[in-house]
């Protein structure tokens, strides 16, 4: 079932706004995260932005240049972007922050939303004082006096949810940050962060969980739902299955072993593949336009990669039309629900 847009959650003025894809989502529609940022229904995520995970090389760079500037161009309706502090150990942000720069130097009048993450080692015990010098440091790369959304990159630290949020909190209260939100949380750990920041008049403006055709946990667990109940965005992590979604892969052409997130496989996705496959021909659009549509109808605003303009103008695709709820239970038949993890993926 296709889940409709809805308003704000009733007596919950700082969840002001729409928090997913109301009918079709088309280059202006813009969702509002707590109330605060407004941001296309979709986002680049930038892991692949200097990370050797992905085989990253410096000589990249002019690619990734061509592709954020194809993505400033209004016509694109793609503003949001996000990254992490260990994201090619940083290098991400290096890169994010060069190309604020250069967009400043040029003019630009698109203010891009960034969003980038804290990544909470058990080791770190002293909060808010890690928080705050790791988002000084995200500062100091992406070039920024503030950070527009910035999120507990996992479950893993060992303090407390309440002092993990009593340190979002003071981020905010310092005015280093505009929002604050989480990644991979169950729901009962959302539940929590939601009512600890709301202690200091703070809504908790996203979670961001793997969540593709190939992984509908967050769904079928119930999480998406409550998420939306508490006037949580969700922001879809893996939309296309790191690659394996996107038709350039298949049984005889596996993807790098080093994708370990949904690692089926690719014999287990030929049934999803030709559904796939059917449907964007159906529609005139790209394999990857059909699993980011799909992510966007379920109430989530996906994150696809970009590393060429090419990918970017494939990934805008997704905007302009909307999967059937026939089309969607077809895809759902062959589908796959996933779980989640004891260490990294709770939600």
């Amino acid at each position: 079932m296709v889940i409709a847009t809805d308003s704000a959650p009733v007596n919950n003025p700082q969840a002001e706004g729409i928090i997913y894809v109301q009918g079709v989502p088309t280059t202006e529609t813009r969702l509002t995260l707590a109330g605060t940022l407004s941001v296309s229904p979709m986002a680049i995520g930038t892991w692949a932005w200097g990370d050797a995970t992905w085989n990253y090389k410096p000589e990249m760079f002019d690619d990734i240049a061509k592709t954020w500037d194809a993505l400033q161009d209004e016509s694109s309706g793609i503003n949001f972007f996000d990254t992490a502090e260990i994201y090619g150990k940083g290098e991400s942000e290096n890169i994010i922050g060069r190309l604020l720069k250069k967009s400043k130097e040029e003019g630009k009048t698109v203010q891009p939303v960034i969003a980038t993450k804290f990544l909470p080692w058990p080791w770190k015990l002293s909060y808010p004082g890690c928080l705050l010098s790791a988002l000084k440091g995200s500062m100091d790369r992406l070039g920024v006096d503030i950070v527009d959304l910035y999120q507990i990159h996992g479950p893993i630290h060992i303090r407390s949810i309440e002092v993990v949020a009593d340190a979002l909190a003071e981020a905010v209260k310092q005015g280093l940050v505009r929002t604050v939100g989480v990644s991979n949380y169950s729901a009962e750990q959302t539940v929590r962060m939601h009512a600890a920041l709301a202690k200091h008049g703070i809504q908790l403006a996203s979670n961001q969980v793997e969540f593709s055709l190939i992984r509908r946990y967050p769904e079928t667990s119930g999480l998406i739902a409550k998420c939306h109940e508490l006037g949580v965005a969700v922001l879809a992590y893996s939309p296309l299955g790191q690659g394996r979604l996107s038709g350039k892969y298949s049984a005889e052409n596996p993807p790098s072993a080093k994708r370990r997130f949904s690692n089926y496989p690719m014999k287990e996705l030929t049934p999803l593949l030709a559904v796939m496959e059917k449907i964007s021909k159906e529609h005139d659009k790209p394999m990857t336009a059909v699993a980011l549509n799909y992510v966007m109808c379920k109430g989530t605003i996906p994150l696809g990669g970009a590393r060429n303009p090419e990918q970017a103008r494939q990934n805008a695709q997704a905007l302009g039309w909307r999967l059937t709820e026939q089309e969607i239970e077809e895809l759902e038949k062959v589908a796959l629900v996933g779980d989640k993890g004891t260490f990294w993926q709770h939600g």
